[in-house]
């Protein structure tokens, strides 16, 4: 039924808590999964004031370093729950259009959600709404437990 996984992260509390559902589905399943980070770039995203261009190159370097340790950590949690796992760090793409592009490979996409209401929501967006809102592939979102991850 499910034999290929992609499990989008960020490296929060609340991706993490995806994770280990995910791959708890997964190893009962007998599925690969292929963890993706998408590193979008601070300037062009909007979340780096203009102040900070001198420093973007280091920024994004910073970013995508912290990027390659959250795979690793999802990598290492696959291989201790006996799960066959990739990863991919997705360069200079919207987290939403990356995974939409990436669905049509797997048979289920597991991501979690922060569960965002009101002023945050409106704010901070939601990418596994934006991802959800196009999907062509089942999606199973998980809520976060904890309202602050």
């Amino acid at each position: 039924m499910y034999r290929r996984i992609l499990m989008p992260t960020d490296g929060s509390g609340c991706a993490r808590n995806a994770m280990r559902k995910g791959l708890e589905l997964a190893k009962q399943l007998g599925a690969s999964v292929t963890f993706m980070h998408v590193l979008e770039n601070p300037l062009v995203a909007g979340y780096a004031a203009p102040e900070a261009l001198p420093y973007s190159a280091q920024l994004y370097q910073d970013l995508k370093e912290a990027g390659r340790e959250i795979l690793d950590e999802a990598l290492a949690m696959a291989e201790e729950m006996g799960v066959e796992a990739h990863a991919d760090l997705i360069e200079n793409r919207r987290p939403a259009d990356a995974i939409h592009d990436a669905e049509a490979e797997h048979d289920l996409v597991i991501m979690g959600t922060h569960g965002r209401r009101g002023v945050d929501r409106w704010m901070f967006g939601s990418v596994a709404e934006g991802a959800l809102r196009r999907a062509g592939t089942p999606f199973l979102v998980i809520r976060s437990e904890d309202e602050t991850s």
